[in-house]
């Protein structure tokens, strides 16, 4: 057995790594402690010795963190392998972003304005890879042109695009346009592709200065686009994971299928309580159930029960490793990715009717003004009474409908609404942003096509679980601050200033007016708002406020929640489809009395929360790029049809357009507008014609053609539909 010496500089956080690994390296800290007394390059085992690492083990575990380190840009490594501060070479790291058109930029990790990267540049790198750069030189815009001085870190191995073959060479072009390269399929390994095909490559070789990248063709998916190719192509451009590791399917062979006596022992038991479920009509999960009642005195006794994942998923289990990689579930028109297996997340912690299961509960006594007086959580037993769809419950709420068949549903549905008024009344009061939101679904035939676009009706069943929801996560946060738990929590920031400037200049065009100050508060949006309530372009209003809002993320500290006008908000309402809200039930669970479960770390909070941040992003683009396909499929069959639509962008080159209740976009190039020379004003957002005197401008009625759609590009051709004389 190796002996490690005593190191030569004492390591302020030997505590900390002591905690984290069971053979305690040197840390971060004291690296680049070394190195900056040192003031020059150190080959690693140069390092070793200056730490007084000798061994087989821990000379590994040097090598590795020094990678990690070149990996995060806190070092660079030469070719003669010696090790230096990136920060005094004048050399900062960052991700790529590339652009259609070879060009790109890197988004510096440290923050502020990204630097330019010219075509030249870009040859080496691709969408995404991380990069250490230096300035190369100022250009004409006053952008900092950089050189790429190392790849840190290649973000894809594995990519979907077309198969193409041109002069005798095969190619493939990548479905990501920000991947401008062509990829070389050399012979013999394009396997069965023909030209056009869809295609799931591998990179074998990835692109340097000199030479393009270089892949192989592991599966050719198809040709057309329809709803299961459309899942596929975006499953593979944003690498969500689909198959379960053997050691998760290993684990999930082990989940009973229904709640035993040991498994209830010690919960509370809630089974002739009268919860149910308020879902939509296609879901298969049933995270939550709840439960209202009137109290003698006035106002009411919620009961929020949410499904115990965390019963079954342990810490550090197969599972939950898989859980914490996923994220999230995924949710395509056609498919779900799911965060846990089936056996989980539609069987025994799906929350289905007239079964017992295990719940997590959030007891509220409110006052009659919707005031939370007093809460708190415990574990629970629970048999939902009922499964209901939005429609059903408003149906009866709305006096469409009989009354529930079960008499204690019935009352708790009546209460339920009454709550919600009181609800309703304090979000207002309090200035949240009441986002109306426009939703399309997509209607397919027995092929998976796309049959038809139809509008989502929400209606107050929606909103009555919303507020639910609300405020089972409310004093979650708030019961986890009061407990100093270490947990995920829900913040939403403040719109930054220049997204508020282009707000109010939007805005402006349209008559209305964005009071100047900052910070802004929600409540002056939510007036905004419900003052364009009954304005014809109040959609575009919506859509306008919502492009200026920040990102909602998950961090380890609580900083509020701007859009929901809150001190503390987290997510304890979904464990079954968010990863977070698992972690939330963990950290409830630590606040009870004589627990003795381990909780997080800070650190380690904050890397999950920001990797479930990453996971919800790209389930949503991998959404968003499945519905901009399938609205490119549906309107292929409708070329040369007229639609009425709203202007909702206007820019030199021509005009955003919307079409009118099945929500797709398309552009209005100016050589498509009506026979004219067009000036655009930047200052108004008009394109102005000088001889007719024709003007549009954001929010404009328009009718419009379709002329053309380019699937690969999601691109939709409109032209201004000819007027009557």
């Amino acid at each position: 057995m190796t002996r490690q010496k005593k190191s030569k500089i004492d390591d302020p956080h030997a505590a900390r790594e002591a905690r984290r690994y069971s053979e305690p390296i040197a840390s971060r800290e004291l690296i680049l402690k070394v190195l900056t007394e040192r003031g020059e390059l150190m080959k690693s085992s140069h390092l070793a010795e200056a730490l007084g690492l000798t061994g087989a083990r821990p000379l590994e575990a040097l090598r590795r963190r020094l990678q990690a380190m070149v990996r995060d840009g806190q070092l660079i490594r030469n070719r003669r392998g010696g090790y230096g501060l990136a920060a005094q070479m004048d050399l900062v790291a960052g991700r790529v972003i590339g652009h259609s058109d070879g060009y790109g930029f890197v988004a510096l990790d440290s923050g502020g304005d990204d630097w330019y990267l010219s075509p030249r540049e870009m040859r080496q790198v691709m969408h995404g890879d991380r990069v250490m750069v230096r300035v190369r030189d100022i250009d004409h815009r006053g952008r900092c042109e950089a050189t790429i001085v190392g790849v840190l870190e290649r973000a894809i191995s594995h990519l979907v695009g077309r198969f193409q073959r041109e002069a005798g060479a095969a190619f493939v072009l990548a479905d990501e346009k920000r991947i401008a390269h062509n990829i070389l399929i050399p012979p013999g390994e394009e396997g069965e592709a023909r030209a056009g095909d869809f295609v799931y490559l591998e990179l074998t070789e990835q692109p340097d200065r000199r030479h393009p990248p270089v892949g192989k063709v592991l599966e050719v998916l198809g040709r057309s686009i329809n709803a299961p190719m459309a899942t596929e192509v975006a499953i593979r451009n944003y690498d969500l994971p689909v198959d379960w590791p053997p050691a998760v399917d290993k684990a999930t062979d082990k989940i009973p299928d229904h709640v035993g006596a040991a498994d209830s022992k010690g919960r509370r038991d809630l089974r002739s309580t009268a919860l149910v479920t308020i879902d939509g009509a296609d879901a298969r999960d049933f995270d939550d159930a709840v439960y209202c009642e009137p109290r003698p005195k006035g106002g009411w006794r919620l009961l929020v029960a949410i499904a115990d994942v965390s019963h079954y998923v342990r810490r550090q289990s197969a599972l939950d490793q898989e859980a914490a990689e996923r994220g999230t579930s995924a949710y395509f028109p056609n498919r779900v990715v799911p965060m846990l297996p089936e056996a989980l997340s539609n069987g025994i912690c799906s929350l289905n009717p007239a079964v017992d299961r295990l719940c997590l509960a959030c007891e509220m006594q409110i006052d009659a003004d919707g005031r939370v007086q007093r809460s708190r959580f415990f574990d629970a037993v629970m048999h939902s009474h009922a499964r209901l769809t939005y429609a059903q419950a408003w149906e009866y709420l709305s006096g469409r409908a009989q009354a529930a068949p079960i008499p204690a549903v019935t009352r708790s549905l009546d209460a339920l609404y009454q709550l919600y008024q009181a609800l309703r009344q304090r979000r207002e009061a309090r200035g949240a942003i009441d986002f109306r939101g426009r939703e399309v679904g997509f209607q397919f035939d027995s092929a998976g096509e796309v049959a038809a676009i139809v509008p989502r009706q929400r209606n107050d069943a929606h909103r009555l679980i919303e507020e639910c929801m609300i405020l089972a996560n409310v004093e979650a946060a708030r019961h986890l601050l009061k407990h100093r738990a270490v947990a995920p929590f829900r913040v939403h920031p403040p719109p930054p200033e220049h997204k508020l400037e282009g707000l109010r200049l939007a805005l402006a065009e349209l008559g209305l007016k964005l009071p100047a100050g900052d910070p802004i508060s929600p409540a002056v949006l939510a007036r905004l708002l419900a003052q364009a309530e009954e304005r014809p372009d109040r959609d575009l209003i919506e859509a306008l406020v919502l492009r200026s809002l920040a990102l909602a993320v998950y961090q380890s500290a609580n900083h509020g929640h701007f859009g929901l006008a809150l001190e503390a908000y987290t997510h304890f309402t979904s464990p079954i489809r968010r990863y977070p809200d698992l972690l939330v039930h963990r950290a409830l669970k630590l606040t009870y009395p004589g627990s003795r479960g381990e909780g997080y770390e800070r650190d380690e909070m904050a890397r999950l929360a920001e990797h479930a941040s990453m996971t919800e992003r790209r389930a949503e683009e991998a959404a968003r790029d499945v519905d901009e396909r399938l609205k490119c499929a549906f309107m292929q069959a409708h070329i040369g049809d007229e639609f009425s639509g709203r202007v909702t962008g206007v820019k030199e080159f021509g005009l955003f357009v919307e079409l009118d209740s099945i929500q797709v976009s398309g552009l209005v190039h100016v050589t498509m507008l009506p026979n004219d020379y067009y000036q655009f004003d930047p200052v108004s957002h008009t394109l102005g014609g000088k001889r007719r005197g024709r003007v549009f401008r954001l929010a404009d009625p328009v009718r419009v053609q379709v002329v053309r759609v380019d699937l690969d590009d999601r691109q939709i051709d409109l032209k201004i539909a000819k007027e009557p004389a």
